[in-house]
């Protein structure tokens, strides 16, 4: 079994020890959420906090981790005599972003189900993790469904496994631990607020700290047994400090004045429901039975904010996370005067386990800072016009649905049709090894001209392999939506560009709601850059395009060109998925020899290969030459208007894309 590294070796991340470590107190303050650039040690210290957890005592030969001292009633493997038990180390369990729904809640035997009446069930993971530490790297990459799968057994305790009605029911109790790079996409706020703390995690500047991670790391490699040992002493103080803080975790008294403080601060930094009051309230209780506290003071009530308010304070992919620590002191100075039973000082150095990190300073409201708009009160810039500084973008708004015509198969989503594990039944096929979705009605279809031919004799049907039938399901995918954005000086003139941005900022908060991909090519002056290549981070996207300069001439066809380029690579890299390109333009062509006829040649590539596409025309003033209209016929697509992208107008636009797909 390999040496895992010692949880109290981890140089710095004082916050990530201190929420796992309080989790580890309290398995009801709900899980850790860990957000982070990756080699920040995230995976290191979850797999070091096992090692850390008392052992637990078990039924000799449960599946299922019963407690022998209280034996779950309904185990599937139950009922238990009472008895001793046998004691064994505290798991930790690892989720692979690839594990299927089986595989996370256990799969039940279909064929036995129905010929048998038998409930033949082989445990997943949430039962191995039953009293233990249930982890799941990657977090924002794993399937939606699987996640929430996840997070509803978490918050009930229990697992439930229910195929064409037969049901079987385990307890499923455990720390919930997921690491995430923001980098890579983000979870739907649904998600992240059924977390109970998160925490941010960098690499430290500082080179002092550098040369420590990198000395420990390297004696580590060397020989982990030595280096282990080393720590051991550590280790053992800090895992009789766990102990002991569950033993005085239900001494501790939660007061009316920290209740107070605890309302008063998610009403101050408008939260949604009252999960966060209810994680708050567990957290502090935590953090005062760590300190060795049998009450709440005001300082846990400050530090249990920092853990398990930020991620509940996005409202969209775009906002900072963190919280205004002035305004979080401010709050509790001003909700003291009502809790005379608590320390009156909210700016206390933290003596509730662990102290915030240095660089969780205010962030605001996560619109960063304001940027002068480029030519205001100047005169509009003409096509060829140098470059001009950066402009905001415009208040996003809510935009119509755009979806890729026909039935794919990519990954599962929210934008167009697919073939999907989830959704509506729409017909039946053999299975293709293990079968998941039994089509109960095509399978006995399926047997029934054998029941005599294989002796049946009683009431039950006589039920083969060959029968079996998988449900073919329909639901939905998501895409990679690729946008093609003008950025020359004729998208600069008449001030158009915060509203272009406002629209592409609209477009990626739809993406981001529908589980896309997104990717982002921009074209001025000579040539086209991908200024970000295909990723599910459209917070990236977003602080690519708010960056965006603008001015020069304008090279439709690099754009276009670029973009097929893109998509190229992305088909060889992930054939299933589709994509929907947006290109977002006036539809002038300047620069180079005919650049209107070289734009036109460049589109009808996307024509050939079937892409689905849409322009949305930026051209504006009273004179219009249409010229996103042609540009829109010759991809193969549909033109829509800045102004008809928000508009009640545009209901039809799928089906002119697929009228228009059909002509």
């Amino acid at each position: 079994m390999t040496t895992p590294f010692p949880f109290t070796a981890v140089v710095g991340q004082d916050d990530l020890r201190l929420a796992l470590l309080l989790n580890a107190v309290s398995p009801a303050v709900g899980g850790v959420l860990v957000r982070g650039e990756k080699g920040t040690a995230k995976s290191t210290a979850v797999r070091a906090l096992s090692a850390l957890l008392p052992a637990v005592a078990v039924v000799p030969g449960c599946r299922f981790s019963c407690d022998p001292a209280a034996p779950d009633p309904g185990c599937p493997d139950g009922p238990h005599e009472p008895g001793p038990g046998t004691a064994r180390p505290a798991r930790m369990v690892e989720l692979p972003v690839g594990a299927s729904e089986d595989r996370l809640v256990g799969a039940l035997d279909i064929e036995r189900a129905l010929a048998e009446g038998v409930k033949a069930f082989e445990p997943g993971l949430l039962a191995d993790a039953h009293r233990g530490i249930l982890y799941v790297d990657e977090v924002n990459l794993l399937h939606d469904h699987l996640v929430d799968l996840l997070l509803d057994a978490a918050a009930m305790g229990a697992s439930y496994v229910e195929r064409e009605g037969v049901s079987v029911r385990h307890a499923a109790r455990f720390l919930l631990v997921g690491t995430m790079n923001p980098e890579e996409g983000e979870l739907r706020p649904q998600l992240l607020d059924r977390f109970g703390l998160t925490v941010e995690v960098a690499a430290s500047r500082e080179p002092d700290q550098r040369v420590e991670v990198v000395r420990r790391r390297l004696a580590y490699d060397d020989d982990p047994a030595a280096f282990a040992a080393r720590w051991a002493e550590e280790e053992a103080a800090v895992r009789q400090r766990i102990v002991a803080a569950r033993e005085l975790l239900p001494q501790v008294r939660l007061g009316d004045g920290a209740l107070r403080q605890i309302a008063a601060t998610c009403a101050a930094f408008e939260v949604d429901g009252m999960r966060a009051d209810i994680v708050m309230a567990r957290t502090a209780t935590a953090l005062a039975a760590w300190a060795g506290r049998t009450d709440v003071l005001a300082e846990d009530v400050r530090q249990a904010a920092l853990l398990a308010l930020p991620h509940r304070r996005r409202r969209n992919p775009f906002d900072a996370p963190g919280l205004d620590e002035d305004k979080l002191d401010e709050t509790l100075e001003q909700s003291s005067g009502e809790s005379p039973d608590d320390d009156p000082d909210p700016d206390g150095p933290g003596g509730g386990g662990g102290q915030p990190a240095p660089d969780s300073g205010p962030q605001g409201d996560g619109a960063g800072d304001a940027r002068p708009e480029a030519g205001e009160g100047g005169q509009p810039q003409a096509s060829g016009a140098q470059e001009q500084s950066a402009v905001r973008a415009a208040e996003p708004f809510r935009t119509k649905a755009l979806s890729v015509p026909g039935i794919g198969e990519g990954a599962a989503g929210r934008r167009s049709r697919a073939r999907t594990e989830h959704g509506r039944t729409t017909g039946a096929r053999r299975p293709q090894g293990v079968l998941t979705k039994l089509h109960l009605a095509a399978t006995v279809q399926a047997a029934a001209p054998h029941q005599r031919a294989r002796g049946r004799s009683g009431p039950g049907l006589v039920v083969r392999r060959d029968d079996l039938r998988q449900a073919t399901r329909e639901g939905r995918e998501g895409n990679l939506v690729l946008f093609v954005v003008d950025a020359s000086g004729s998208m600069a003139a008449r001030q158009r560009m915060s509203a272009v941005k406002g629209a592409v900022l609209s477009l990626l908060l739809d993406a981001y709601q529908r589980r896309d991909k997104v990717g982002l090519v921009t074209f001025r002056g000579s040539a086209a850059d991908v200024a970000l290549p295909p990723t599910s981070s459209v917070d990236a996207a977003a602080a690519r395009l708010e960056s965006l300069p603008t001015g020069g001439r304008t090279p439709l066809a690099a754009g276009l060109l670029k973009a097929h380029e893109v998509l190229r690579v992305e088909r060889l890299r992930d054939p299933a998925r589709r994509a929907l390109v947006v290109v977002v333009t006036d539809g002038r062509a300047t620069g180079g020899p005919e650049p209107v006829a070289l734009a036109g040649r460049a589109a009808r590539l996307f024509a050939a290969g079937q892409v689905a596409s849409v322009v949305v025309d930026c051209e504006s003033g009273p004179v219009r030459l249409g010229l996103a209209g042609q540009l829109a016929g010759e991809l193969g697509g549909t033109a829509v208007t800045l102004d008809e992208l928000r508009a009640d107008s545009i209901a039809g636009l799928v089906k002119g894309m697929q009228s228009g797909r059909a002509a």
